[in-house]
């Protein structure tokens, strides 16, 4: 089958979360809400890093990252479900479709990626303290994050690339509020093997190999505390980990539920519903996780906001 025969559709419709059209209203303020929410905090996040010299340290430079990436994230979705609510529509292009598709895997994926090397960060932090400085350098530091942006562009180009082989009926249907690779493959009107074969391989890739690294470090972490006498010390370490642990079971927890209820109930309402945990919940939280338990954070937004507020 050649390329240029990819699809018998110019457009897809996207179902959403409900057909209910009394219920739009509310979804609509609902999402929008959070939309503002994840990106004002996340926003903050990074301009605290950014004001305060305190912060340029490899931990926050990595959180300042997965800040900007949680932004993106939820960018890539939500203005696109609102933007059809407000029109009374469901169309999404078929160029549209592919281009969410892609840009989604990037930044869920470099979730996945930051959150190991924030990982790797805490572990060389607290087991090997007095080489911190030399191991965490800043080239190192530029290097990783390079490294995961190169990884999550060439996966995601590759899966799009053997989409784009794909064929679809007009008036094709994706029971979902966003064009999901999973759901687009489901709706193809041609053989999906080989796509769903590099989906189940990149998604072990993208899951396990990051999650296993992150419970590796967090195991050897807990081990070198039991060696540690202060009790400061311990609490310290332990505070900067927990809110990366917590991030860390808020993204995966609700990731591997989504795709537990759908495998349970086979519901597509469910799971669109189910989605919304990982694609924006997750983003809204990190940055009240990260500030709420972090006393560095919550001081330089303390002075970030102290200074944009007028004078009395």
């Amino acid at each position: 089958m050649g390329a240029g025969n990819h699809t018998g559709a110019s457009q897809f419709l996207l179902l959403g979360l409900s057909d209910d059209p009394e219920l739009q209203p509310l979804l609509s303020g609902l999402f929008l809400s959070m939309y503002l929410v994840t990106v004002l905090g996340n926003l903050l996040i990074i301009l605290a890093i950014i004001s305060d010299s305190h912060l340029h340290t490899p931990m926050y430079f990595f959180l300042s990252n997965l800040s900007f990436v949680d932004i993106c994230l939820v960018s890539t979705t939500i203005p696109k479900m609102l933007l059809n609510i407000q029109a009374e529509s469901k169309d999404i292009s078929y160029i549209g479709c592919l281009t969410q598709v892609y840009f989604f895997m990037v930044f869920a994926g470099m979730d996945a990626l930051l959150l190991t090397v924030m990982a790797y960060d805490r572990f060389v932090a607290i087991c090997h303290p007095l080489r911190y400085t030399v191991i965490m350098n800043p080239r190192l530091c530029a290097f990783l994050v390079l490294m995961c942006w190169f990884i999550i562009l060439s996966i995601s180009l590759f899966h799009i690339l053997l989409m784009m082989w794909l064929t679809f009926c007009i008036g094709t249907e994706i029971p979902h509020f966003f064009c999901e690779l999973a759901q687009i493959l489901k709706a193809a009107c041609s053989d999906t093997l080989i796509n769903d074969i590099s989906l189940y391989v990149g998604t072990a890739l993208l899951c396990m190999f990051p999650l296993t690294a992150i419970l590796f470090s967090h195991s050897q972490i807990v081990f070198s505390l039991t060696k540690v006498a202060s009790t400061e010390g311990k609490y310290k370490a332990f505070s900067t980990c927990g809110s990366h642990l917590s991030v860390v079971s808020l993204f995966y927890g609700t990731g591997l539920g989504v795709y537990l209820t759908s495998a349970v109930t086979h519901s597509s309402q469910r799971h669109s519903i189910a989605s919304v945990m990982y694609t924006v919940v997750t983003p809204m939280l990190n940055p009240f996780i990260y500030s709420l338990r972090n006393k560095d954070v919550k001081g330089a937004l303390r002075r970030l906001l102290s200074q944009g507020a007028p004078c009395p």
